[in-house]
């Protein structure tokens, strides 16, 4: 389920950059249907992570692991974030979107460094 969860974390956005570079409004369409049904696709899938997640957690771990706490603050950020897409996602819906494809190239990053902290965080066990 995470997998999936952040396949969707990371297409979305990249939705978003071929989405602010497009002038032509059928390709435009096209694009705004398939992250349509990516954000309802994942948006599921989010909820049965966290829900597994929340159950692992009470299971197997401790309250007094530092590191987890840390985890726990970057998923509640990819929580936050995946909600942003969905405000962004509107404001393509309603065609009202002022940002630009780079901003989106660099909103797009945001998931992978949160990725790469969560997995180092798990792995090394840090605090």
């Amino acid at each position: 389920m995470v997998v999936s969860w952040f396949a969707g974390l990371f297409y979305l956005p990249r939705l978003f950059v071929n989405l602010a570079m497009e002038e032509n409004d059928a390709a435009y369409n096209r694009l705004l249907l398939m992250a349509r049904k990516l954000y309802r696709f994942v948006s599921p899938i989010m909820w049965l992570t966290l829900m597994s997640g929340v159950w692992l957690w009470l299971a197997y771990f401790p309250f007094s692991m530092n590191w987890m706490w840390a985890k726990l603050v970057l998923v509640v950020g990819l929580v936050g974030y995946h909600h942003v897409c969905k405000s962004l996602l509107r404001a393509f819906e309603a065609r009202q979107n002022a940002k630009s494809h780079v901003w989106f190239r660099w909103f797009n990053e945001i998931p992978v460094i949160a990725l790469l902290v969560v997995v180092l965080l798990v792995v090394l066990k840090p605090f």
